[in-house]
């Protein structure tokens, strides 16, 4: 009699999607050479959202991909439901793929009385059943800290600058960050590029949200390309801005570099009226027809999501993929 009960499964890999961005997910599985587990997704007469996956998910490593895209919070509830779905199914791990972390702009307190959002989304992913977490430049770094468990924090400037340096010689280039809370993100794409460094001071009223007012600028732009790099476009109020300041001192052409592209509302107009030669982006979020424009670039953030699942299943390293910076 043998005194070891063998089971002959191995791990399994399960990859699946909310109704967000699916395009997206579609395109990790295929980078990953794998479908994406069958799902039956709909939305109730009053509201209510349903799922439910066609295939088994017992003993597996389950990857739930959903962005957070408008509307905001149907994204975000439906992804709960998912996960809580694997969960009662008996999936091994459950790990939350967030190319665009909801709420992450309410990270602290501005004021009395105010929420601090983007904890509390991270305590709904783990109390849903969530056991790590994996986005794509979280707003601030700190929101890393608000979940308790492993959180796989992806950098698309590499992707970005790769981009950028392709395009534009280096050697005329200016990195400039729209405003002290990305002067760390524009200071790596300083190293990353070999370009100088230069920031626009602003000031913004926390009363009046998406306004801002632009003030002086710090560096030397003049009879340069410059490039303004942030993590996300919202209405577009502070890129074009900024952009009218660097021209102002003397730049000769701004291009645009961001990871998530919310585009809402004028943003498309003022983008594009703008004197900004290029916006590149990611598709961390659905782009609709109506918000392209012909100085937007998309650029796949696919291959890096499915190189980063591939690491946390292989039990590998997501550090590895971006030369130990995080």
């Amino acid at each position: 009699m043998n005194a070891v009960i063998s089971n002959p499964s191995e791990r399994r890999l399960v990859l699946a999607s909310g109704r967000a961005h699916p395009e997206l997910a579609e395109s990790v599985a295929e980078h990953l050479g794998i479908d994406l587990l069958p799902t039956t997704a709909y939305t109730f007469a009053n509201g209510e959202l349903y799922v439910r996956f066609g295939e088994s998910v017992r003993g597996a490593d389950a990857f739930v991909l959903q962005s957070h895209a408008a509307p905001i919070n149907e994204a975000i509830m439906e992804q709960l439901i998912m996960i809580d779905a694997m969960k009662r199914a008996s999936a091994k791990r459950i790990t939350v793929i967030i190319p665009m972390y909801g709420y992450a702009r309410q990270d602290k307190k501005h004021k009395g009385r105010e929420p601090i959002s983007a904890r509390l989304m991270a305590d709904l992913f783990k109390t849903a059943g969530a056991d790590r977490v994996m986005s794509v430049d979280l707003h601030t770094s700190q929101i890393q800290g608000f979940f308790d468990g492993p959180v796989d924090h992806l950098w698309a400037m590499p992707l970005l600058a790769d981009y950028v340096k392709s395009r534009v010689s280096p050697g005329n280039l200016t990195i400039v960050s729209p405003d002290a809370g990305r002067v760390r993100l524009a200071d790596q794409w300083s190293d990353h590029l070999g370009a100088p460094l230069a920031i626009i001071h602003k000031r913004r009223d926390p009363s009046v949200p998406n306004q801002v007012k632009v003030h002086e600028l710090v560096g030397e732009v003049k009879d340069r390309t410059c490039v303004l790099v942030d993590d996300m476009i919202d209405t577009g109020g502070t890129i074009v801005q900024a952009a009218e300041a660097l021209f102002e001192n003397g730049a000769k052409d701004v291009i645009v570099a961001s990871t998530h592209g919310l585009l809402s509302g004028p943003a498309v107009e003022r983008l594009s009226k703008s004197g900004v030669s290029e916006v590149v982006i990611t598709d961390t979020l659905p782009i609709s027809e109506e918000k392209q424009f012909d100085k937007l670039t998309i650029l796949s953030i696919a291959p890096l999501i499915a190189r980063a699942v591939r690491e946390v299943f292989d039990d590998g390293s997501v550090t590895s993929l971006f030369d130990g910076h995080v």
